[in-house]
């Protein structure tokens, strides 16, 4: 999608807390600007556009992507809207940046990238741990051989706070909505994965039982390439946000890991101290502004962004595979999981 105009026309919407971190971010990319700001709350919407400066705020957020001045459209709305925004802002001739998944479904899901490659839609799904500093530096010399052959893959999520009831009853689960990311990584910097084992169990939070759901888990991965791996979720962490990734090769290891926010240790009394991260906004605050900046450089190229819409499909059914082999008890194929 190559743009001859001097400034790409955006409708943004949905104004909750990812919404707005993602429109403050838009103020800082060039040639951009928010033609319409959308929002079911209207108040929302106001304030969405207040942040980002753009020409109008409505509630009807087909009405946003229908607008004539619009190129692309951004979607940060509840998740059970993503396909039917996407496919809308498809079928309009948009692109399209969307935050992860495209819907819960394999089979809508399925059905919506059908539709994007039909028509050739530029799409690019929010996996924003990708454009993490640290993970694209990994993934730069990992694809540059420096590692040698692959061997292990390692990586452990902790969110700081369990999700209210009424999320948990919507999010599809934690391996859908959490341990996702970590599974995009694992296809990210490693390949695709053959089969795996999960096992999980309600440590933390009773409410993830009565929502049928796991709070603590583990992922068991065997990779195409002979490559292992595993992946450790939990959802508290008193300490702090908590992510590592690990991975190993025959001649070199690469690890990503930010547990210190401020850039300072304090030294007293024959010990030490630093401060964690809260939680994902600002330890990925980098990482959500430089997926946005490559969502619009590849419209402005004329190139495909990514991740793109088969990304998804494909961590989908990766995140999909894990929650039945936890319910089932058993190992699963990832050749099992067909719309």
């Amino acid at each position: 999608m190559t743009k001859s105009k001097a400034e790409i026309g955006v409708a943004f919407l949905g104004v909750g807390r990812m919404g707005e971190t993602h429109l403050r971010n838009l103020a800082a990319v060039n040639g951009v600007r928010v033609r319409v700001v959308a929002d079911p709350i209207l108040e929302a919407a106001e304030h969405g556009r207040e942040l980002c400066g753009a020409d109008r705020a409505i509630a009807n957020t087909e009405e946003a992507i229908l607008d004539p001045a619009v190129d692309a459209v951004i979607i940060v709305t509840p998740t059970d809207t993503h396909a039917r925004l996407i496919e809308t802002a498809v079928l309009a001739g948009k692109a399209v940046f969307s935050e992860k998944p495209i819907a819960l479904d394999l089979a809508e899901t399925k059905r919506v990238v059908d539709l994007i490659d039909q028509k050739g839609a530029a799409v690019q799904l929010g996996f924003m741990r990708r454009f993490d500093p640290g993970y694209a530096e990994a993934k730069k010399r990992i694809d540059q051989g420096e590692l040698g052959r692959i061997e292990s893959f390692r990586a452990l999520s902790r969110d700081t706070y369990p999700p209210p009831l009424k999320f948990l009853l919507q999010s599809g689960g934690s391996f859908l909505d959490m341990a996702v990311h970590d599974l995009d990584l694992a296809r990210f910097l490693v390949g695709e994965v053959e089969e795996v084992s999960a096992w999980g169990t309600v440590l933390i939070d009773d409410r993830f039982a009565q929502a049928q759901d796991t709070d603590t888990a583990v992922v068991m991965l065997k990779f195409k390439n002979g490559a292992l791996g595993v992946v450790e979720m939990s959802r508290r962490s008193k300490w702090g946000y908590d992510i590592r990734t690990e991975v190993a090769g025959a001649d070199a290891k690469v690890v990503i890991e930010a547990p210190q926010k401020t850039p300072m240790t304090m030294s007293q009394e024959f010990g030490a101290r630093y401060d964690h991260y809260e939680n994902f906004p600002d330890r990925f605050e980098a990482a959500y502004r430089l997926e946005l900046q490559a969502f619009f450089e590849a419209l402005k190229s004329g190139q495909k962004p990514s991740p793109g819409a088969g990304d998804a499909l494909e961590t989908l059914r990766l995140a999909i595979a894990a929650r039945r082999s936890w319910q089932e008890n058993r190992p699963v194929k990832i050749s099992e999981i067909q719309p």
